[in-house]
């Protein structure tokens, strides 16, 4: 195995196919994580945003292609192997999938009763800062059914961060959430970038989030990478059938089709 370079991208896809029987999911996706960075996968329901995501952190082998990850590739590890993958990176699902039967503290010291041989003492500290780091600092003894829906998403960041990872994979942060809370959990994960300096993949369709937290945009058009930089990047596409879709998924515009009414309006 090659050692990674601080340069080298912490996340790659190269030739991503995704096939459920005749249909094709993802058609040869490529794409590259910089360290550090906040990288948000965007695109229209069902074009294949959670699909990539499961690829990225193993949870789904790809039909064809190879995702690595800090060097290594995922779909190639054996079970010891993935086991090991796993305790370096959080994963944040749309739901917070917190148990419900566990309290707040809990939660968020599961991966280290599971994945460390640290003692009780030593993991109640731990659960105390990373609760501190995402505004939770009194909510440990709590069941998720105590909290809002904003501070559940808090301690599910919480509970991704249990372990130290360097990359945080996010599925839908601001799904369901109204507009103040949604912006909190978004200040909330640049605070966590600048201070922790840890890199972050999220999947997400609200564009205000979008635009909020992320250093490039990727977008998934026809199961490929559609375009892929800034902002300012993508606002700065030239117009084509290659752009179009981009800049109304950015603009929020609604495709421009000939109504019946239109085509049949008198003069």
């Amino acid at each position: 195995m090659s050692v990674l370079r601080e340069t080298d991208p912490i996340v790659s896809a190269r030739g991503l196919v995704v096939r459920y029987g005749d249909r094709t999911v993802l058609d040869g996706v490529d794409l590259d994580v910089r360290r550090g960075e906040i990288f948000v996968v965007v695109g229209t329901s069902g074009c294949g945003k959670s699909t990539l995501l499961r690829c990225l952190v193993g949870l789904q082998r790809p039909t064809e292609g190879r995702v690595l990850v800090k060097g290594r590739d995922v779909s190639a590890m054996d079970e010891e192997e993935y086991a090991r993958f796993v305790r370096e990176i959080g994963m944040l699902f749309q739901s917070g999938a917190l148990f419900n039967s566990m309290t707040v503290g809990d939660n968020v010291a599961l991966p280290l009763r599971e994945h460390t041989g640290l003692g009780e003492e030593t993991i109640d500290s731990i659960v105390r800062l990373k609760l501190s780091l995402v505004g939770l600092a009194d909510c440990a003894p709590k069941l998720p059914a105590e909290l809002s829906g904003g501070m559940r998403k808090r301690a599910a960041i919480a509970r991704a961060m249990a372990l130290d990872p360097e990359i945080i994979f996010f599925d839908e942060l601001s799904a369901g959430l109204d507009p103040i809370t949604a912006s909190d959990l978004d200040e909330l994960v640049l605070r966590l970038k600048s201070s922790l300096g840890v890199t972050m993949v999220v999947v997400s369709h609200e564009l205000q989030s979008i635009f909020t937290i992320a250093d490039r945009i990727a977008m998934i058009s026809g199961g490929r990478i559609a375009a892929c930089g800034t902002r300012a990047e993508l606002d700065a596409l030239p117009a084509g059938p290659g752009s179009e879709e981009v800049r109304r998924f950015l603009d929020r515009a609604p495709e421009k089709k000939t109504s019946w009414i239109d085509a049949h309006s008198l003069p």
